[in-house]
């Protein structure tokens, strides 16, 4: 293989752009399908947690396949690029699909139509998502570089979803006279889910163009091994060996499941608890901006100081603990009440801060994750980064498949109604949706965080 030239700022900035596509999808899966379907349409919050949670069963199996797939691929494009370039139109064209359900069906109806709209929009994703993050293992091999790059993913992610969820709701989901909360607007959903489309679509193009002049220059198949299905399973069952990952994977699918489940009742507290309509909520939605520009730069260096994995455990917990003192102040009457002045700028920099320590958490874990593929190569003597990056897609996909499912339980124990009349809902209610969501939430991160702490990986044995 050619030595490679430098990595230009085009084609890294490319590359983290078509974190674009995922971000779309977990800031409308995770945040807005479950308010759709249960306070717009009107179907119950355990069928809508349900019908999503049962996805997982199709990612286990078809993600594995999709990475697999994207290892033993022999093209002109080399392994990755025709999976990203395929997804575009699918991916965009079933995510439209999810928000335009047919009227009058009964709860069960809607949870099927539920259930198919989203495997196939997250298959679609993963078959970007896989190839895509898979390819930062052949775009550097540097062990610091690594973490530049996906900092740059992670802020690209951050910009996209926040951006086009603070952008829909300072224009599209305006308040009206008949829908003071705009988010509760059903003729608002459908140019939400159009401009969610456009945005995927430009993702997936621009992070395929962007690289791919690489192509010559990264790691390519050299065939000699079957793509069969015992080989399959034997990649799966090498990769399940590997502490490393055993450590990331535990970890991930709890802390995805904590921040899925923190995204489908965040609309739920801002319309409910703290009275927000659509254009407030945006200006609180732009955290997430800042705390992606705060956390790419500091995740690198906070790497090289404290060691990914510590790092990685140090901010997830202080970021988690950051997070959710607004509700649990909120809960024991010692915070700011709703109309208060100061609340929404109090809730706009705790949040940032909270975010930008979790993006660090994350930033860490995904360069982590890539380092465990080099570990394994050593090993077994297989590149295999789709094998693992299928994974991390699982793990991701988690946050809008588990949170929901957790978010509808939680709805569901609170006794918190469908359709719900903002003017209506109780103090007794809110305090029940917080008693049940505090320790969910943190219990989530905690437990993670102790799976994670068994990662062996350091800069020095990588």
């Amino acid at each position: 293989m050619t030595a490679p030239p430098p990595l230009g700022a085009l084609a890294r900035n490319g590359y983290g752009f078509g974190a674009v596509v995922n971000g779309v999808k977990n800031a409308a899966f995770s945040t807005y399908l479950m308010l759709f379907y249960n306070q717009v349409v009107g179907v119950s919050a355990a069928v809508v947690g349900s019908a999503i949670a049962l996805t997982l069963i199709v990612d286990a199996l078809v993600d594995p396949a999709i990475g697999r797939w994207s290892d033993v691929t022999r093209s002109r494009w080399g392994r990755r690029h025709p999976f990203i370039y395929a997804s575009a139109i699918p991916t965009a064209f079933f995510f439209t699909l999810a928000w335009f359900p047919p009227d009058g069906w009964t709860d069960l109806q809607y949870g099927i139509w539920i259930f198919a709209t989203a495997v196939l929009t997250r298959m679609s994703v993963s078959l970007n998502e896989i190839p895509s993050s898979a390819m930062a293992t052949e775009l550097t091999e540097d062990y610091a570089q690594r973490t530049k790059l996906f900092s740059l993913r992670y802020l690209w992610g951050y910009a996209g979803s926040y951006g086009y969820a603070a952008f829909c709701l300072a224009v599209i989901f305006v308040a009206t006279p008949e829908y003071p909360r705009g988010q509760l607007n059903p003729a608002a959903y459908g140019p939400f889910a159009l401009i969610g489309a456009a945005l995927i679509i430009i993702g997936a193009l621009v992070s395929g163009i962007s690289t791919h002049r690489r192509i010559p220059y990264m790691r390519q198949y050299a065939g000699g091994e079957k793509a069969g299905l015992s080989n399959h399973f034997r990649e799966m069952a090498s990769a399940m060996k590997n502490r490393g990952f055993l450590a990331i994977f535990g970890f991930g699918v709890l802390k995805y499941t904590a921040i899925g489940l923190y995204s489908a009742t965040t609309v739920y507290f801002g319309t409910y608890l703290w009275k927000l309509n659509g254009p407030t909520l945006a200006i609180l939605t732009f955290d997430g901006l800042v705390a992606a520009v705060l956390a790419a730069p500091l995740a690198p260096v906070m790497s090289r100081k404290l060691g990914k994995r510590n790092a990685a455990m140090i901010f997830a917990f202080t970021g988690i603990c950051l997070g959710i003192s607004p509700l649990v102040l909120a809960y024991t009457g010692n915070f700011l009440l709703p109309g208060d002045p100061l609340l929404v700028p109090v809730l706009f920099v705790i949040g940032a801060v909270y975010g930008s320590m979790i993006a660090i958490s994350l930033i860490n874990t995904s360069s982590m994750l890539a380092d465990v593929v080099e570990d394994s190569a050593v090993t077994t003597g297989r590149h295999t980064a789709g094998t693992f990056f299928a994974a991390s897609a699982f793990m991701q996909q988690c946050s809008s498949a588990l949170g929901i499912f957790m978010a509808g339980q939680i709805l569901t124990w609170s006794a918190f109604p469908a359709k719900a009349d903002p003017a209506k809902v109780t103090p007794e209610m809110i305090d029940s949706l917080l008693a049940h969501y505090i320790p969910s939430s943190f219990g989530l991160w905690v437990l993670g965080l102790l799976i994670l702490f068994f990662y062996p990986i350091d800069r020095q044995k990588h």
